[in-house]
């Protein structure tokens, strides 16, 4: 066990609606930690880490995922399936019976901030059921001193009560579990999942709307990290891509894995103050700086633990999304504060499962905009229900379920600071090689390393490149320490016309895909099109 600390103050949360209630304010993780297994809510790992269980929700419920329809949202807000739309009165009804549930209850209160870039910055105070929950806030979000905390204000409230299930009937969710934001009252209202990204992915949510809308600065779901000579590079990709995993760079200092801005000074800041990493298969070989992160203050979610208190990194029993999240300060090469200058390169990860796209490629503008709205990886046998083969999965911006603008938006701004900064942008497909998923291997994670250091470098500046026949992609021929076959994807499949006819079918998957987006595209972005059949 931990060591408690003295618990000094607390605060008064009657103007949230919320009394008699016993607050425990602003404790310490060792605080958490403990009361956590006393409450019989976690256990300690062998490693000294908190492992919880979230319940029902293993993951988000982008389906239970509302944005309140108002007089600020109503004609920004991209509606639809990934925005949908809540009435205030319902919002307002809601909010009154979770703080009425939260009444007389013992909560765990945080105040913290979002933001590193002091101009940008956000203030949160964070309200939860479950102290595991707040241990997740304080690793999450940023952490203010004892200084910032004496006249702290918040920007924004979150109110999370995983205990409380909604009458959809009569309170206007879909079912039980929601996840709500209210742009005019500034709450982010989460009920009925215990799932903790709910809590980072709503204030994400939030900024992704704030800081285009009213900052001029663009919200960008990647990581960051920064070299010697100063130039940051940025990583975009979904979960299972390798973002976290790639940015976590022995040569180069992290920034943040999940969450930035660029802002209109040509600065790159991260929002959080935390990393909240997958860890299927996790070894310390393979991801060096996530496996060692495992320790006392971090909290792993959904793991199987055997009788001696170790993880089974391998183990799925309960799901595939198995996470910890812990402090940045557990990473012993970061940038501080979390901020970078002098964006140079931009990486669209992407794990192709049908073995198509090129290991690497460089992007022109066109083709830079056109594949950051799309969005590209594949989903692949065994990670949802229903999944036998591999299945395109497309996210605008690396990150639609958090993006409430609609997508050209976003893709507009990355084109402006790629041009005005002369940004190098490639895609990298960190997936197949060989054949599709079941027939091929999964790229080396040394080749995947080595193309992206040479890109970093400035070694692939003047190889010689050739286009791919489909997608257009500019291929290098070359690359230090990587078999030059693996460089086009058709060198590696033993059947060439089964190549080219899955590459076809994946080319008409993106176009498909990006009929809904092209009234709003321009021609430059149309011309990053792969061709069709």
């Amino acid at each position: 066990m931990l060591a408690k600390k003295q618990i000094t103050k607390t605060i008064a949360l009657e103007k949230y609606g919320i009394r008699n209630a016993e607050v425990q304010y602003q404790l310490s993780p060792e605080e958490l930690h403990d009361i956590t297994i006393e409450k019989g809510q976690g256990v300690e790992a062998s490693s000294g880490a908190l492992a919880v269980n979230t319940g029902e929700f293993t993951g988000r419920s982008p389906k239970d995922r509302f944005i309140v329809k108002d007089n600020i949202t109503k004609d920004k807000v991209w509606w639809g399936d990934i925005n949908i739309p809540f009435d205030p009165e319902k919002f307002d009804a809601l909010y009154e019976k979770v703080v009425d549930y939260l009444s007389g209850k013992e909560v765990f209160a945080r105040d913290s901030y979002a933001c590193a870039d002091e101009k940008y910055r956000l203030n949160i105070r964070v309200i939860n059921e479950y102290p595991w929950s707040n241990l997740f806030a304080y690793n999450m979000f940023l952490r203010p001193n004892q200084e910032e905390l004496k006249n702290f204000k918040e920007d924004w409230l979150v109110v999370n009560a995983p205990g409380f299930k909604a009458d959809p009937e009569v309170d206007g969710t879909r079912q039980d579990n929601f996840a709500i934001l209210n742009f005019t009252k500034k709450i982010a209202l989460i009920g009925g999942t215990g799932y903790t990204g709910e809590i980072k992915k709503g204030i994400f949510s939030a900024l992704n709307f704030i800081l285009p809308v009213d900052k001029n600065t663009l919200p960008m779901h990647c990581s960051a990290n920064v070299g010697d000579d100063n130039d940051t590079a940025i990583f975009f990709g979904l979960s299972g891509t390798g973002k976290t995993t790639l940015s976590a760079d022995p040569e180069r200092k992290l920034i943040g894995d999940d969450e930035h801005g660029w802002t209109k000074e040509n600065r790159v800041f991260n929002f959080e103050g935390g990393c909240y990493a997958k860890v299927i298969n996790l070894t310390e070989e393979n991801e060096p700086d996530i496996f060692r992160a495992i320790k006392p203050g971090a909290i792993l979610e959904n793991v199987i633990l055997d009788e001696n208190g170790d993880v089974d990194f391998s183990n799925t029993d309960i799901t595939q999304n198995t996470r910890v999240s812990y402090p940045i300060y557990h990473i012993d090469n970061i940038q501080n504060p979390s901020i970078g200058e002098n964006p140079k390169n931009i990486f669209f990860l992407t794990a192709d499962a049908f073995g198509v796209l090129p290991p690497i490629s460089k992007l022109t503008p066109g083709q830079a905009a056109y594949h950051f709205i799309s969005g590209y990886t594949a989903k692949v046998a065994g990670t949802e229900a229903g999944v036998d083969e591999p299945v395109p999965s497309f996210s605008a911006c690396f990150g639609a379920p958090f993006m409430p603008l609609h997508p050209t938006k976003y893709a507009e701004m990355l084109s402006a600071k790629m041009k005005e900064n002369n940004v190098n942008v490639w895609l990298v497909n960190t997936g197949w090689t060989g054949g599709p998923y079941g027939v091929g291997s999964r790229m080396k994670l040394r080749y995947t390393r080595e193309m992206i250091s040479s890109a970093l470098e400035g070694k692939l500046d003047n190889v010689e490149f050739q286009n791919h026949p489909i997608f257009g992609l500019a291929m290098p021929v070359e690359c230090e320490n990587v078999p030059s076959e693996v460089l086009n994807p058709r060198n590696t499949w033993k059947d060439k016309e089964a190549y080219d006819k899955k590459a076809q079918t994946l080319a008409d998957s993106f176009q498909r895909n990006f009929a809904k987006f092209e009234k709003q595209a321009n021609d430059e972005i149309m011309s990053g099109a792969p061709t069709a059949s």
